[in-house]
């Protein structure tokens, strides 16, 4: 049984007590909220777009890496979310880092727990954090690919697709999204 935390927490507050519970948890304005167990729909889904973006990583040549699912994208001192999946450029995180601190790319995938936080919280949350440029809905069950991109005067540009590639640049390559849907 894991110790619930006091009502309200900075996100250094949060990472501290988090790193110490047996479940994932994610922080919004300060309040913890539990993340809901997994189905395989959404794993499957979920690694195939981890294998997808390493893959266009690696076949464009770039000095970006993909983290999967556990690593913390802090939004402001109250709030950080744990994305499915995410890039960032430039050197390698230290290996006992918890936050990326600038990343690029966000993905996450739709369950029905969370897809009005995912398209809602999460995706005006995310465009808060400078470097990201790219925020991709994948949504296993439309089959599709929600993409939000920053775009000239820090509008965001929203493309929807279930099939061809997605032009993620910067950093500067390509997404099959055929690739990150998994079959049914």
């Amino acid at each position: 049984m894991s110790v619930q935390p006091k009502s309200r927490m900075s996100v250094e507050e949060f990472l501290a007590w988090a790193e110490h519970q047996p479940d994932r948890y994610e922080l919004f304005d300060g309040e913890v909220f539990a993340m809901a167990p997994q189905r395989v729909r959404h794993a499957e889904t979920k690694f195939a777009v981890q294998v997808a973006l390493r893959s266009g990583i690696r076949s464009a040549g770039l000095p970006c890496h993909m983290l999967p699912d556990g690593i913390t994208v802090r939004i402001d001192d109250a709030t950080s979310f744990e994305p499915d999946a995410l890039v960032y450029c430039g050197p390698r995180l230290d290996a006992d880092a918890t936050v990326a601190t600038e990343p690029v790319i966000v993905i996450e995938v739709l369950s029905p727990s969370t897809g009005r936080i995912d398209t809602g919280q999460k995706l005006v949350g995310y465009f808060r954090v400078p470097s990201l440029m790219h925020y991709l809905i994948v949504d296993p069950v439309k089959r599709m690919m929600i993409h939000h991109k920053r775009g000239a005067d820090e509008l965001i540009e929203t493309r929807l697709t279930g099939s061809g590639a997605i032009d993620l640049t910067p950093p500067g390559f390509r997404l099959d999204v055929s690739a990150c849907l998994t079959e049914p």
